[in-house]
């Protein structure tokens, strides 16, 4: 089938009745609005509630069933859940209760995770990308590519970032839809990380590019020998090939180092520490100025979910069926549970939830009991 080979190129509501706590009186109230998170590093500072002490404590506080897989990666924003589904639908559930606000139907599937910036979800389905009312999920503009958009947004500075299938990085007026530059690499072009003015996607003609935001022109290219969308962190870009992380100067390209592991996925960059999750089934922790490897763990399962990082934990899906949390200084198992399918979508963390989606087609939001904090 075309949308499972797709899929396959792109590989770089029940309700528990328990009672669940309240977010601490002092908690900070944050977001995770797009697959990266607006620093590119797939890490949430300003997590609070979960930690290493209380993580083992997770337990599922709602589950919501789409009627497809859950490759798409949540984004939440304003106590809502944004998530797209292969059955063709984008989802927005109250992140609370799970509860579905609206959806709205863009006729193929959605393994593109949604970027929301001022009241608009971005979010890329068959050929096209989408401009959604954040309240409504009303079509607000619609942009026709030339071939599938699988990759998941970003957002800077009033443009959409976004790559597809048709080998070309886009970016659009986030107001209009409006086509400001595209840039042509040789291949499918993954989720681009948008950092200090620059572009960074990778593309599976083995190249990563760094590309100026505002005119598309090319700064640099290296040849990474694979595939997959790179994080940014500290002037440093961080991406993989077919069998090595590399360790890029974001001004250059130049090479500061490079790990053996093989991967399909992208990275989480916190407090000079970058996780990766690899094809081997490890998840593998190195130092961000040397690759030293610091710590790996083994799932049950090869890793093509990405990681997420909050407060001292490292959150990782598994093909197994698990979703893991781990201790980001030691790699030791904290918690995990199992899902009921893949875990190919990669974690979101907000305000003491855990939010992912599983192949069995359920989203998932994962929280602490009373008393638990």
């Amino acid at each position: 089938m075309k949308r499972i080979s797709i899929l396959v190129l792109i590989l770089c509501a029940c309700f528990v009745s328990v009672a669940w706590g309240q977010h601490p009186a002092g908690a900070v109230r944050t977001t995770w609005p797009e697959f990266h998170r607006p620093n590119m590093q797939r890490w949430n500072p300003y997590e609070k509630v979960l930690n290493v002490n209380n993580v083992g404590s997770l337990g599922v506080k709602w589950s919501f069933k789409t009627g497809g897989y859950v490759y798409s990666s949540p984004a939440v924003v304003n106590g809502v859940v944004y998530v797209g589904s292969q059955d063709g639908n984008v989802y927005a559930l109250k992140a609370s209760t799970g509860r579905k606000l609206w959806s709205y139907a863009t006729g193929s599937s959605v393994d593109s995770s949604p970027a929301v910036a001022n009241g608009v979800v971005y979010v890329g389905s068959d050929y096209y990308v989408y401009a959604l009312n954040a309240s409504t999920g009303a079509l607000l503009w619609i942009y026709a590519t030339k071939y599938y958009v699988t990759s998941s947004p970003a957002v800077a500075n009033g443009v959409v970032y976004v790559g597809s299938n048709d080998h070309n990085v886009y970016a659009l007026s986030t107001s209009t839809g409006a086509l400001l530059w595209s840039y042509a690499t040789g291949g499918f072009v993954f989720s681009p990380a948008v950092a200090n003015g620059v572009v960074y996607a990778g593309s599976d003609d083995r190249n990563v590019y760094a590309l100026n935001a505002n005119t598309g022109a090319l700064l640099w290219s290296y040849p990474v020998g694979g595939d997959c969308s790179p994080a940014v962190a500290n002037g440093v870009v961080y991406v993989g090939g077919s069998s090595n992380v590399y360790a890029l100067n974001a001004s250059t390209g130049a090479l500061l180092w490079s790990y053996p592991v093989t991967m399909d996925s992208s990275f989480a960059v916190a407090n000079g520490v970058v996780y990766v999750s690899s094809s081997d089934g490890n998840v593998y922790a190195l130092n961000t100025s040397t690759g030293a490897l610091l710590w790996t763990y083994l799932t049950r399962g090869v890793a093509h979910s990405s990681p997420a990082v909050a407060n001292g934990v490292v959150y990782i899906g598994s093909n197994h069926g698990h979703l893991y949390g781990l201790n980001a200084s030691t790699g030791a198992r904290l918690w995990s549970h199992n899902l009921g399918g893949q875990v190919l979508s990669s974690p979101a963390v907000v305000n003491g939830v855990v939010y992912d989606g599983s192949w069995d087609g359920h989203v998932f939001a994962f929280g602490l009991k009373t008393g638990r904090k």
